[in-house]
């Protein structure tokens, strides 16, 4: 557990190819019911799980995550793994973070259910679970009794602390929204106006 009055980081990876909504809420719910002073934003340049497939570039998803939280208070974003040559590979980009904010600080890793089920199999998978504490978004009745499971084995053989939050519920996925764009639908409901209107300025998401 983090001792009182060292600040506490919030750490949420991803393509964010948009970002929604979604991530959003995510985002905030764990601020809020972890008692975060901030989350971070890391938007990935090469992700391990995803090299076969095209993305918006990197300076257009950077830009529509900062469109996104402009005005909201408590999110950030880092450039640490856009700017880094290497696939991000999540234990590096927290060694990158412990540097930053130091050996006190009490780093929370943000995903969901089924990134967290398979953390076993990345990349330098004991330092990661050992490196930082971990904030993990559910969907009611998906996969609980297997992520109660998971959570009380990396308790136990870790050490480390992982909470599982009530988040906001919300149907939303980048592969349907980016699909919607290219059929010319409107996603006001599913993406902050502000990324809405950059998507259009600059003509993402068409063939």
């Amino acid at each position: 557990m983090v001792r009182s009055g060292v600040k506490k980081i919030g750490i949420m990876g991803g393509t964010f190819d948009p970002i929604h909504l979604g991530h959003i809420n995510l985002a905030m719910d764990a601020k809020k019911q972890v008692g975060l002073d901030k989350v971070i934003l890391v938007p990935a340049k090469l992700q391990p799980f995803k090299l076969d497939r095209k993305t918006a570039s990197a300076e257009d998803r950077l830009n529509m995550i900062e469109c996104a939280i402009e005005d909201v208070e408590g999110l950030d974003v880092s450039s640490l793994e856009l700017d880094s040559e290497s696939i991000s590979y999540t234990y590096l980009t927290i060694r990158a973070m412990r540097d930053i904010y130091g050996e006190k600080a009490g780093l929370y890793f943000i995903t969901g259910t089924d990134s967290f089920l398979k953390i076993d199999s990345w990349k330098n998978s004991e330092e990661l679970l050992r490196g930082c504490s971990y904030i993990i978004g559910t969907r009611p009745g998906y996969k609980q009794k297997e992520l109660e499971s998971c959570i009380e084995r990396i308790r136990r053989d870790y050490n480390t602390e992982v909470r599982n939050i009530k988040n906001t519920q919300l149907d939303i996925s980048s592969t349907e929204i980016r699909k919607r764009l290219k059929n010319g639908k409107q996603c006001r409901e599913l993406i902050p106006y502000e990324v809405e209107k950059y998507i259009k300025a600059n003509g993402l998401y068409k063939e």
